[in-house]
């Protein structure tokens, strides 16, 4: 049986996710990534960790249809087996998601829904359903926002799932203490071309004015960050929020 360990890190095709899979992949870890549509995108991510050194497998999946997860796991288990040899996985990652900037009083109970389903609903229930194959003394890594501590016009729904997040990330720390998984969370401020936040020159000027460092970040700013929290030296690392923005709003 292979005692490398594995990460399941969804949403993996771009951005940020893309950055965590490869540094994951460079510190010794295989990787199960999923994808929603971006199929020849993952396909290139799972080529690139292949060439790492390291076994990869790419998985589509929708983390706001909770009705979906049932088939999914079965799909992990079965890549458990028969790529990885095992039947447990060691470090979740749960990154997948859109962003979302439109005004408060014009948002629709559409678009609200959606954002829930995504950013908490989805994390949530997916997480519940992985606590199976997740191996004891393995480590669950939220991604979160920088926009659940600051507050900027158009953000109420993202601001606020994301928000949600990060008290399930410590409330999951108590509860799984006793089998000594670590749960955190990572805070990322604006990441251009990472997926989530609006690119636009006024969002672009805002934060890079507003950043104690001087400039926007870029995805391969974050991906270390999750790497070294599903490193030995972040064991003793639990219930936490880690803002990785530069220094936004100090």
């Amino acid at each position: 049986m292979s005692t490398t360990k594995i990460a399941l890190l969804t949403g993996g095709s771009r951005g940020l996710g893309k950055d965590m899979a490869l540094k994951l992949a460079q510190q010794g870890i295989d990787v199960i990534l999923t994808y929603r549509s971006q199929q020849t995108e993952a396909a290139a991510v799972v080529v690139a960790i292949e060439a790492l050194g390291r076994r990869a497998v790419a998985l589509p999946l929708n983390v706001a249809d909770t009705s979906t997860f049932e088939a999914f796991f079965a799909q992990v288990t079965k890549v458990l087996a028969d790529t990885f040899g095992t039947d447990k996985f060691d470090f979740l990652i749960n990154n997948a998601g859109t962003g979302l900037l439109h005004p408060f009083a014009e948002t629709t109970e559409a678009q609200f829904d959606e954002l829930l389903n995504q950013h908490f609903k989805g994390v949530y229930f997916l997480t519940q359903r992985a606590l199976a194959l997740l191996r004891d003394g393995g480590r669950i890594i939220n991604i979160t926002s920088l926009a659940a501590r600051v507050a900027y016009a158009g953000n109420t729904v993202y601001a606020s799932v994301k928000g949600a997040l990060e008290v399930f990330t410590r409330q999951l720390a108590l509860e799984l203490g006793s089998r000594g998984i670590a749960v955190n969370a990572v805070a990322p401020g604006a990441v251009f071309g990472g997926g989530a936040m609006p690119d636009t020159p006024e969002m672009r000027d805002y934060i890079l004015q507003a950043t104690a460092l001087g400039r926007t970040a870029e995805p391969d700013d974050i991906g270390g960050i999750v790497a070294f929290l599903c490193s030995d030296a972040a064991r003793w690392i639990n219930g936490q929020r880690l803002e990785a923005s530069g220094g936004v709003a100090l």
